[in-house]
């Protein structure tokens, strides 16, 4: 059966019609990984050499216990925004005869030998091995290395079980964040030293191999936990049982004062309040805003004007980047039927561009008690502005053209790459690196005042010829039009 599975994944991820992007990013994946395996077996082969020269009057090994809680806080931290648990097509496996457990197996088991699990591997075992050549016990080097790989895979199913609690909340790391951070503080105050009782227990199981019995129940303990919560999510009609909530209604009759277009910003705007993932876009306005005060207190920031137009560009233009990158995957799960109605391309389109840029002038305006911090600063966020409307939202509106892959809006918007592809990768180029290169260049060749010039030159003119641009769009997306419907039917 584990046979067919891995058949069933196999053709799935060739048959994809973002196959193309997938093998790019798996290959910058694939490179990133073999630099942090490099990085952990040269940890794994110099840390008993480094610790010894460090500290000569103090074991390795009882050094490298202390520090093994610090290792797991952040370990499961880690893994809460970064590794997911893997996920396979089951409904169509529902209605043949297959047993549930083995599809509940079959996913647990696959995140078993996730690369999650495999890293820590790199630095385990070249440490282990340089333990034993040094003259430690092999039974008891054996255990202590058994026992840490126990725990990576402790950490692997515990994850999985806090991010089942997680998510059905609205700030879903809000739990992983509580749960570290009041560990190590709890720690760090010495109000429970968790980092000491730790470093006991694993001495414990080095010293007495027996005690391996202990993380060796809490992983089986875990897997059952994991094996019953997902079981009983394992139904065709699991997800059509909510929780009943009083229906909250928004008036958006303002929106009328736009047109043709009010249809469609009414429907952005329902989507964005209504499913978590969207939601994230709002939440990211707040970080956008306040974004200018990790820099400009500090003297450092305040003798590097041609600095200002990147903070200028991403505060007033978080939600711009943030909602705009996905276009139009945000309609993904309705697109098809979307396409089939008698509606203009242009007017769709045009709707996005009316929502970004009342955001990025709302944004300027709650931005400007900036100018406490000097009337450089102001102007660079008001040209800056004007950058976006002008040019950086027809950027983001013809890169959204490329953009392939389905997003499931019912899934939790923390550090959720789900959707993400090379555009999204590629889209920071012109967005940031340009109107900040090109500010720059003026501004040390000429200075400041005029290389504010440039940049709302840019931006008047993106506005002036917009009718034109947006008609070049247009056609781009009526080109891609069957192959974004395609791509969107799938499950990527």
């Amino acid at each position: 059966m584990v046979k067919h599975f891995l058949s069933l994944e196999w053709k799935s991820f060739f048959r994809s019609a973002s196959f193309g992007k997938g093998i790019a990013i798996k290959i910058f994946m694939g490179l990133l990984s073999l630099y942090f395996i490099v990085m952990f077996f040269g940890t794994g082969l110099l840390l008993y050499y480094g610790l010894k020269k460090a500290s000569p009057e103090t074991d390795p090994l009882t050094i490298v216990n202390g520090f093994l809680f610090y290792w797991v806080i952040a370990d499961l931290v880690f893994r809460f925004f970064f590794q997911k648990l893997p996920v396979m097509v089951v409904k169509p496996l529902l209605i043949i005869p297959i047993k549930r457990s083995k599809i509940v197996n079959y996913v647990l088991g696959k995140s078993a030998i996730s690369f999650f699990n495999f890293l820590p591997l790199f630095t385990i075992i070249p440490f282990g091995i340089t333990l034993m050549v040094n003259g430690y016990p092999i039974l008891s080097v054996l255990s202590w290395m058994f026992a840490l790989i126990l725990i990576t895979l402790i950490i692997n199913f515990l994850n999985f079980i806090i991010e089942s609690l997680s998510s059905e909340i609205e700030l879903s790391f809000l739990p992983i964040i509580g749960l570290s951070g009041g560990l190590f503080a709890l720690n760090y105050f010495n109000i429970i030293s968790f980092s000491r009782l730790f470093s006991n227990g694993i001495d414990a199981i080095y010293k007495s191999p027996i005690f391996i019995v202990i993380p060796l129940f809490i992983l089986m303990l875990l897997y059952v936990i994991n094996f019953k919560l997902l079981r009983n999510k394992l139904y065709l009609d699991s997800g059509l049982k909510e929780k009943v909530k009083e229906i909250e209604t928004s008036n958006l009759d303002w929106t009328k004062n736009f047109g043709a277009i009010a249809p469609f910003m009414q429907l952005d705007l329902k989507l964005i309040w209504r499913n978590k993932r969207t939601k994230s876009s709002v939440w990211m306005v707040l970080i956008g805003l306040l974004y200018g005060l990790f820099f400009y207190p500090q003297p450092t920031y305040q003798g590097m004007p041609w600095f200002f137009t990147f903070i200028g560009v991403f505060s007033t233009g978080i939600f711009l980047i943030n909602f705009g990158q996905f276009i139009p995957a945000w309609d993904s799960g309705y697109y098809k039927l979307l396409m089939s109605q008698n509606i203009k391309y242009e007017q769709y389109l045009q709707s996005k561009f009316t929502l970004m840029a009342l955001s990025v002038a709302i944004l300027f305006v709650l931005g400007i008690p900036y100018v406490f911090f000097g009337w450089k600063i102001l102007l660079a966020h008001f040209v800056a502005a004007i950058y976006n409307i002008g040019v950086n939202t027809h950027v983001i509106l013809y890169g959204g053209s490329f953009n392939r892959k389905k997003i499931d809006l019912s899934q939790k918007a923390a550090f959720n790459y789900q959707g993400t592809g090379a555009v999204q990768w590629l889209i920071g180029i012109p967005l940031l690196i340009i109107p900040m290169g090109i500010f720059a260049l003026f501004y040390f060749l000429i200075g400041f005042e005029l290389a504010c010039s440039v940049l709302a030159i840019l931006g008047i003119l993106g506005i002036v010829f917009h009718q034109k641009l947006m008609k070049g769009i247009t056609a781009k997306y009526i080109q891609s039009k069957y192959t974004m419907i395609e791509a969107f039917n799938q499950n990527n």
